[in-house]
C-alpha cells in the first residue's frame, strides 16, 4: 500500500463568484482538470448548500478516481477552499499527476495565500 495525499488551504480566493457556489459550473470543470492531469474519473457527485443568513451556500464536489480521489469544498462567505488529492500509486506513480491536479485546483481559485501539505502514505513494506 503506498499513496499521496495532497491537501490544500485556500484563502481569499479572487476567482468569480459562482467558482464557489455553484456545483455544475465547478464539477464540470473537476472533471476536465482529472482528465487534463491524466487522472480517471470513475464517479462524481456535486452538491450546492442551500444559502444562509451569512451568504450563498458552499458546494462539495467529489471525484471518485481510479487512482483514488478529488474531493472540494467551498466557504463562499470567507472566500476559501479545502482540497484533498490523495492517489495510490497501485500499478504506478501517479504522484505527478496528483500534483498537477492540485496546481490546477490552487490557480481556478486565484487564491490570495495558500497551506499546503504532503504525506506519503503507505510504505514499501506493507
Amino acid at each position: 500500500m503506498q499513496g499521496l495525499h495532497l491537501t490544500a488551504d485556500l484563502y481569499q480566493c479572487r476567482c468569480d463568484a459562482a467558482w464557489l457556489t455553484d456545483a455544475s459550473k465547478l464539477g464540470e470543470w473537476c472533471l476536465q482538470a482529472v482528465q487534463t492531469s491524466g487522472l480517471q474519473a470513475v464517479n462524481q457527485l456535486f452538491h450546492t448548500f442551500p444559502g444562509t443568513d451569512r451568504g450563498p451556500g458552499g458546494v462539495t464536489a467529489t471525484v471518485l478516481l481510479a487512482e483514488s480521489h478529488l474531493c472540494l469544498h467551498t466557504w463562499p462567505e470567507q472566500k476559501s477552499v479545502t482540497v484533498d488529492v490523495y492517489v495510490c500509486n497501485f500499478g504506478g506513480d501517479h504522484s505527478a499527476k496528483a500534483r498537477g491536479l492540485m496546481s490546477a485546483l490552487v490557480d481556478r481559485f486565484l487564491p490570495e495565500w495558500t497551506e499546503q501539505r504532503s504525506l506519503d502514505r503507505g510504505s514499501d513494506d506493507a
